[in-house]
């Protein structure tokens, strides 16, 4: 299971979850910084990556067009990117079988 991880979360993200989401790209790296939403959703879609971001116009996208790709909103505001670690790492079991479910799409995690 990988991420594209959007430009609202740190590129360090990237190598700290190496661990549990091998092959993880961020935005940065993938040259989509400033791409339009619809754009880094057939990314993700077309690479079968699950979108972390921050960015509450993914879940209207999510709910329009059905998924893939699936999508995990991180809810915890303005935080340091060991927060953002921590939570994923905390909800590493619910994400996987997020993952797995192919009636869900959508997550949020706070």
């Amino acid at each position: 299971m990988s991420l594209l991880i959007d430009e609202n979360l740190s590129p360090s993200l990237v190598g700290l979850l190496e661990d549990i989401f091998p092959g993880s790209l961020h935005l940065e790296s993938a040259g989509l910084l400033s791409t339009e939403d619809d754009d880094i959703w057939e990314y993700a879609r077309n690479r079968s990556l699950i979108v972390l971001t921050k960015d509450r116009d993914y879940r209207r996208l999510s709910l329009e067009r059905g998924h893939p790709p699936k999508v995990i909103l991180v809810r915890i505001g303005n935080c340091r990117v060991a927060e953002v670690d921590s939570l994923l790492r905390d909800h590493y079991g619910e994400i996987l079988a997020f993952e797995q479910d192919p009636a869900r799409g959508f997550i949020e995690l706070r």
